[in-house]
């Protein structure tokens, strides 16, 4: 009986020793202070990448590149032509003959950065555009490369039963972003027409790109994931700053 009770001893000895020693490593994990503070600095960084990912992979699923290449420039040439002056402003029936459209569209590296009070978001879509300027006669007049931004602030709202919701505030083209490049033109052929399709591309594209881009990323922020929206918005209201590393 000694020795069975001894046995019994010896054994509930090793088990709770066992159980301290197997216990130290956890403790000194748990001790550890870097681990919630890297998930802390790590997490409005992510929700900004998902985010911008999501803007950039709803643009190209909504179709832009195709509505831009679907814009009637030569419609709106027709009716801004006179207005804006020059050679086709003098004779309009030059407007008759020629025809303006989008070639191609390409959608560049998306940005998205805090406000300074870090109470919104503001969302840069970098766009280039090849143009086309044809004549009947002489065929094609003018090749032109056309790159702009358009700057959308996105902004955390709550409705009347308080839900939150991403929207865009002010949207609009970036002027000192506009970069116009004429190619392969026959510029000595008709100076007058090709300086009426620069003011025509400076002051009438960048807002026709607009209209088309600013409803479609307010289309995009209304159907984003519900955690992220939640997510994003709740920072925001909160103002808290953002750290982003390019």
């Amino acid at each position: 009986m000694f020795q069975i009770g001894g046995f019994i001893v010896f054994c509930g000895l090793l088990a709770q020793t066992t159980a301290q020693l197997e216990g130290l490593p956890l403790l000194q994990h748990l001790a550890l202070p870097l681990a919630p503070a890297l998930v802390l600095d790590q997490s409005p960084t992510i929700l900004l990448e998902t985010l911008t990912k999501a803007l950039g992979s709803g643009l190209i699923s909504e179709n832009l590149l195709g509505s831009l290449q679907s814009l009637q420039l030569t419609n709106f040439l027709k009716t801004q032509g006179g207005l804006i002056g020059g050679l086709l402003g003098q004779l309009p029936s030059l407007l008759n003959l020629i025809d303006l459209k989008i070639t191609d569209a390409r959608l560049l590296e998306l940005g998205l950065m805090p406000s300074p009070d870090g109470h919104r978001l503001y969302a840069t879509i970098p766009l280039s555009l090849d143009l086309s300027v044809n004549l009947p006669l002489t065929g094609s007049l003018l090749k032109v490369i056309m790159d702009l931004n358009i700057t959308a602030e996105v902004l955390a709202v709550r409705n009347e039963l308080g839900n939150i919701h991403l929207v865009v505030g002010d949207c609009r083209n970036s002027p000192g972003s506009l970069d116009i490049i004429m190619l392969n033109g026959n510029l000595h052929f008709i100076q007058g027409i090709v300086d009426t399709i620069r003011k025509f591309l400076t002051k009438v594209l960048p807002g026709l790109v607009q209209s088309q881009v600013c409803p479609v990323i307010n289309n995009i922020l209304s159907h984003l994931d519900v955690t992220l929206v939640h997510d994003i918005a709740e920072l925001l209201i909160k103002g808290l700053e953002f750290v982003i590393t390019v």
